[in-house]
């Protein structure tokens, strides 16, 4: 390809002609693309954008191609895509904090809904479930504390109990 040829059709005119030569560059610029994560179809997308870039500069009067217009390509072309990949990051920080945000709202609304549950519960379920689960007593422990007749009560109890929580907290959610 020669770069003269080029210039000559943009000055007279014929852009289609200089456009379809400056297109059979297209495949070095992909393979750039693609060795820096992209993919065809943003290959093909930066491509086109920096010809757009090219054709606005040559229509100004103080442009001067001062390299081929492979490298002038090539060097816009690797500019768009890094400032694409850069807006992509930026989104894609942004789309994660905000998705981190609202699932920590999430487990807020699902921590209220529990302790709303816990609250609704008569106080020897509220009793055992604390045994249990904050002072880490065995069944046959808590049988003792609250006057079960054995550790298997304590255990059904417990379960009981769970269901119970779990009915208010599924009755508060809906």
């Amino acid at each position: 390809m020669n770069d003269k040829k080029i210039l000559g059709f943009f000055e007279n005119g014929q852009r289609e002609k200089a456009f379809k030569e400056l297109y059979t560059l297209y495949p070095r610029i992909e393979k750039l693309i693609l060795s820096k994560g992209g993919q065809k179809q943003d290959a093909l997308d930066v491509f086109q954008e920096a010809l757009i870039v090219l054709y606005k500069n040559l229509l100004k009067s103080d442009f001067k191609l001062s390299s081929s217009f492979y490298t002038y390509l090539h060097s816009v072309s690797r500019f768009i895509w890094s400032d694409i990949q850069k807006k992509n990051k930026k989104t894609n920080y942004e789309t994660l904090h905000h998705e981190e945000s609202f699932q920590e709202y999430l487990d807020e609304r699902k921590y209220q809904f529990a302790e709303k549950s816990f609250s609704e519960l008569g106080e020897r379920c509220k009793q055992l479930l604390l045994l249990f689960y904050h002072q880490k007593m065995s069944f046959k422990n808590i049988a003792k504390a609250m006057q079960f007749s054995s550790d298997k009560v304590a255990k059904n109890q417990k379960y009981k109990c769970l269901a119970k929580a779990k009915a208010n907290f599924n009755a508060i959610q809906s």
